[in-house]
């Protein structure tokens, strides 16, 4: 799948969000890259750059204090690794499914959700 078209489906996936979630979701980018850096692989210590779908970066909403915002701060991250998904999907339909996955699990990051609650959760 060309990178123009992946875009379009995490768009339309963003879009597809509750309003309760997706309307307090401020300074957050999403992006699309082929796979995680080999600096991330090794800060990460995955195994491979194979070894990871997606990635948030920041500050999650619970650890937030009064003092977030009085300063410029950079946007939290979603970076999705397009390769990897569709390395585990056989057909578009997968694709768009596994994009929600991956999207809804690292917007729970963002919410302060750790890996143990976002899986009892279905993520």
């Amino acid at each position: 799948m060309d990178r123009i078209l992946f875009e379009h489906i995490v768009e339309q996936t963003f879009d597809r969000l509750p309003p309760q979630f997706k309307n307090v979701i401020e300074n957050l980018g999403v992006v699309v890259e082929d796979y995680p850096t080999d600096d991330l692989v090794h800060k990460l210590r995955l195994r491979t750059k194979h070894d990871l779908l997606g990635l948030y970066q920041g500050i999650p909403l619970t650890a937030r204090g009064s003092w977030y915002g009085t300063l410029p701060v950079v946007p939290d991250k979603i970076s999705l690794y397009q390769k990897n998904i569709e390395a585990l999907c056989t057909d578009e339909e997968q694709i768009i499914d596994k994009i929600y996955e991956v999207l809804i699990h690292e917007i729970g990051h963002y919410f302060g959700m750790s890996e143990e609650e976002i899986r009892a959760a279905g993520y």
